[in-house]
């Protein structure tokens, strides 16, 4: 009797400790493919932000409005707030002379993605006032329904040079 006990205890040692190798495994599998993922998802924000570089770089505010959802919240480095069209229509008015994005990096959470990064830029501002701007931004991206990434929110932050 003893012996079929200690025989059924290793059997259900041996199945135990396959199941959990097995878990451990497909947990491997599903970590590789979820990171696979997020460096997909990085690829595609990073790819977004560039064209609303381009956006400033060649004053056409048109190759950003694309990319921003119909209820984005904007707060500026001044600290004001501003709707998608209160954005789009600075943006018309702000001529930029020089600008570059520096140390982009995405962070990826699911159906959200937070973007951030350096801004310098100089030009005229939407007043037509001469500006030179050093900031860090902070962008919030959300994968929509429709699998498209739109930035619903954005913040500027003023640094010193």
């Amino acid at each position: 009797m003893k012996r079929a006990w200690i025989g059924c205890l290793l059997a259900m040692n041996s199945l135990i400790s396959g199941v959990s190798t097995g878990s451990a495994q497909a947990r491997g599998v599903r970590g590789a493919s979820a990171a696979r993922a997020a460096s997909t998802v990085k690829k595609a924000v990073a790819a977004r932000e560039e064209q609303w570089l381009q956006s400033h770089k060649t004053n056409n505010p048109d190759l950003v409005a694309p990319l921003l959802g119909k209820s984005i919240v904007v707060t500026s480095s001044d600290g004001r707030v501003h709707d998608k069209a209160e954005m789009l229509a600075i943006a018309k008015k702000t001529k930029y002379d020089a600008v570059d994005y520096t140390d982009l990096k995405v962070s990826v959470f699911g159906n959200t993605a937070i973007a951030t990064g350096g801004f310098d830029a100089s030009g005229t501002d939407e007043a037509g006032k001469p500006f030179e701007a050093h900031e860090r931004w902070t962008d919030t991206w959300l994968r929509m329904p429709s699998g498209k990434w739109l930035c619903v929110a954005s913040a500027g932050t003023p640094i010193k040079k």
